[in-house]
């Protein structure tokens, strides 16, 4: 059985700051960058040396401005990389310029350790090892080779059965006993990697969120093997596993005894599959499972830099929001609110669609209800806070006066589109904070505002889409027939639909867009 780790996966919050912190500061190579396999929304990046080889790779699926995980036992606590022990200084020294957040050096196992905290505030330790297998040295990485990262060293596992984790360990993933010191028990590959478990019993259980380890990886020969060890686990009754194929490596899942989960994954076929060797990284793949347009996924994941390519500064403004940049911005921009339930990726693709050179901005709403996201809370299906609509819309106000000089976002050459709950909030925002938005589509709309604020509109332009078989279709007519009455310019269109968005959304939007000169 090849030994060793194959790769550890954890969970970032921020993609542009991961890619910052690996490749910039670390000097990792960007080997691959995908959407996730199970959530075709999520960006996946892989890092490792020159040449993606198992064994040097750390990968990390972005939840961008997800909620924050917890360490604690059932899942891995530390990712460790191996570095020359002499560059124990370089690196302390480096840290300190680019004001990393460390601890150390430090003495473990016999090891000079050097504790570093990622932007997620993962724990990376750099760790002298005087000789490791084979690795292939990245120069694009800006890292000296005698004192760049070689291979990952090995991960910490948290667990409150830390016996039964090191014999599930040792007895299927090829791991041996090592040394002990004090609460942690050190386990050995044949390839020198290492699993450190650390006795948590006692302490709190981990959640998954961003800024934890979702996974150690360990190394399979082929399929054949991986295929072997789990007829093994099944016999042995090893609860939940699942196997799948990633199309870079087959792998296996399954959970050691005290929770963290376990994948054993295959050497091949490799990351060079689908890209040369030489430019590994550089193109988003979409996995070929995902049957939706897959030009819409692309619009939908986040966009990053590398190293001295451009990149979208985001700025702290009072909606989570996301970025989307045309490959040939014409000065225009898009913003685009959801519908209940939705995120600030929802209206991308609509966007990417109906005004294919525009800057998008999707933005998330605040409030909450029974755990999905809204720009407003309701009281019950058609009774609507009234209090928390004027907070709300006071602050998506200022937000969209922010984008201008956070952006610099043209506000004459802005339009705001929103769907459903979102169309509900700009019909509100309209009558409360007037002019503020003067470029606007509602989908599906109605009136939320109980009370009828008297305000003048003029050269504010509306185009409203209902739908004939919308349960909600009815409740358009209102809001727009107040808009009008306040001197905006509406275009009423009524499509043959229900509540869901749909193609002759997209010709509505594009031909209204292109008669207001956008």
């Amino acid at each position: 059985m090849t030994s060793g780790l194959h790769h550890v996966t954890a969970i970032t919050r921020k993609g542009q700051a991961n890619v910052d912190f690996y490749v910039g500061f670390l000097g990792l190579r960007l080997v691959k960058r995908t959407a996730g396999f199970e959530d075709a929304q999520q960006l996946h990046l892989f890092y490792g040396d020159g040449g993606a080889s198992p064994g040097s790779l750390v990968t990390f699926l972005s939840w961008e401005d997800g909620s924050l995980g917890r360490v604690g036992h059932g899942a891995p606590s530390e990712i460790s990389f191996s570095i020359a022990p002499d560059a124990i200084g370089f690196w302390l020294t480096r840290a300190l310029q680019y004001n990393v957040k460390l601890s150390g050096p430090t003495q473990e196992f016999g090891e000079p350790v050097l504790r570093l905290t990622d932007p997620d505030g993962i724990i990376v330790k750099l760790v002298g090892v005087e000789e490791t297998s084979p690795w292939i040295w990245w120069a694009g990485g800006g890292i000296a080779e005698a004192d760049a990262i070689r291979k990952l060293r090995g991960a910490t596992i948290l667990s409150e059965k830390p016996e039964a984790t090191a014999d599930f360990l040792t007895r299927h993933m090829g791991l041996a006993l090592g040394p002990k010191e004090g609460n942690i028990q050190r386990l050995v590959s044949d390839a020198q990697d290492i699993v450190d478990v650390r006795d948590a019993g006692g302490f709190w259980t981990a959640a998954p969120g961003t800024g934890t380890i979702d996974h150690i990886a360990f190394r399979a020969p082929d399929r054949a093997q991986v295929e072997a060890v789990h007829s093994t686990l099944e016999a042995e009754n090893s609860g939940e596993m699942n196997v799948h194929d990633r199309h870079y490596f087959y792998s296996l899942y399954v959970r050691e005894p005290s929770g963290t989960l376990i994948e054993l994954a295959a050497d091949g076929p490799g990351f060079a599959i689908d890209e040369p060797v030489e430019s590994l990284g550089t193109k988003l793949f979409i996995p070929a499972h995902f049957k939706v347009d897959h030009d819409d996924l692309r619009v939908m994941l986040p966009q990053f830099g590398l190293p001295g390519e451009e990149r979208i500064t985001y700025r702290d403004l009072s909606f989570v929001h996301r970025i989307h940049m045309p490959d040939e911005p014409d000065g225009s921009t898009l913003v685009l609110l959801h519908g209940s339930g939705g995120s600030e990726t929802d209206l991308l693709p609509l966007g990417r669609k109906v005004a294919p050179n525009a800057v998008l901005i999707g933005v998330r709403g605040r409030a909450t209800e029974e755990g999905i996201a809204r720009f407003f809370r309701r009281l019950s299906m058609m009774t609507f806070d009234q209090k928390d609509i004027l907070s709300e819309a006071e602050a998506f106000a200022a937000f969209a006066e922010d984008i201008g000089p956070a952006y610099g976002v043209d506000p004459a050459r802005t339009a705001f589109i929103g769907y459903s709950n979102g169309a509900n909030m700009l019909g509100a925002l309209m009558q409360l904070h007037p002019g503020v938005v003067q470029k606007v589509v509602l989908l599906r709309p109605m009136n939320v505002l109980e009370e009828r604020p008297v305000v003048d509109l003029s050269g504010t332009q509306v185009l409203s889409v209902s739908a004939a078989q919308d349960l909600y279709a009815s409740y358009a007519a209102e809001l727009e027939n107040r808009l009008i009455a306040a001197k905006a310019d509406v275009t009423s269109r009524q499509i043959e639909s229900g509540h869901a968005l749909e193609r002759a959304d997209e010709e509505s939007i594009r031909n209204w867009l292109n008669e207001k000169g956008f």
